[in-house]
């Protein structure tokens, strides 16, 4: 690799949008770079079924960062909130409003279901609208049963909490606090993958990452910087092949 300042890997300014991404938004970053998935996009046309196998319900453009893919997993994520129409409402039962729903909206069918992406400045809800609820219908909310209710209920009233403090006037930005050291280790996980996928040996991966002066000043073979880079790739690694569904905390699928 002549000059991989040049390539679309090297800036880390490029990967700063990850930083505020929430689990499942995070998994479609890895799912995407992977070389059989995105052979299957390829294929869509004469594998329609292939998305099961990345545990997704429809397949969805690699080329598309989590700021603009809708990836619709599959099973559902315990934060993904159902609405279904209620079926004996009281007289002063709320109702469905869609233009009420906050934040930038994006929709999308995945052949069953109308599933409904919300996002506002710090905040990403994911709704599913069940066939049969309309504007203006009394509704509920669903949650499926489990050995372990009070999980999912924890998972879906965090989302509620999200829609019940959003209000009706959405600011336009926020401050948003310090990155977590999570946040940077999956920064610097995805851009070591990329430099990797890309050809890049594991010394230009750490000049992209730290700087060629760090590297300089800390590069032989038992040194922390090279240690450090070597586990950010195996680890991008491991997601992408599959580790990405723990990520949105949903069950494993076939090995890939």
């Amino acid at each position: 690799m002549a000059d991989p300042s040049a390539e679309h890997w090297y800036p880390t300014a490029a990967y700063l949008y990850t930083l505020h991404l929430d689990g499942p938004a995070l998994a479609w970053e890895y799912l995407r770079r992977h070389p059989d998935y995105r052979r299957d996009w390829l294929r869509r046309r004469r594998q329609p079924e292939a998305a099961g196998r990345w545990g997704l319900r429809l397949l969805e453009d690699p080329a598309l960062d989590a700021r603009d893919a809708h990836p619709t997993w599959f099973p559902d994520h315990d934060a993904v909130v159902q609405l279904y129409p209620d079926a004996d409402p009281p007289p002063d039962a709320a109702a469905f409003a869609f233009w009420r729903i906050p934040g930038q909206k994006h929709l999308i069918h995945d052949g069953k279901r109308l599933v409904v992406l919300a996002r506002w400045p710090g905040c990403c809800l994911r709704l599913v609208i069940a066939p049969g609820l309309a504007d203006g219908m009394a509704y509920a909310y669903a949650i499926r049963a489990c050995t372990t209710p009070c999980v999912r209920y924890q998972a879906l009233a965090a989302e509620l909490d999200k829609l019940a403090t959003a209000g009706d006037a959405l600011p336009a930005g926020m401050a948003r606090p310090r990155p977590t050291l999570a946040t940077l280790l999956e920064l610097n996980t995805l851009q070591a993958l990329d430099g990797t996928l890309a050809g890049a040996s594991l010394r230009e991966v750490a000049e992209g990452l730290f700087g060629v002066d760090a590297v300089v000043a800390d590069w032989h073979k038992d040194s922390a910087v090279r240690a450090r880079v070597r586990r950010l790739v195996r680890r991008g690694e491991a997601l992408m092949r599959g580790g990405y569904r723990s990520l949105a905390q949903l069950p494993p699928v076939a090995s890939q």
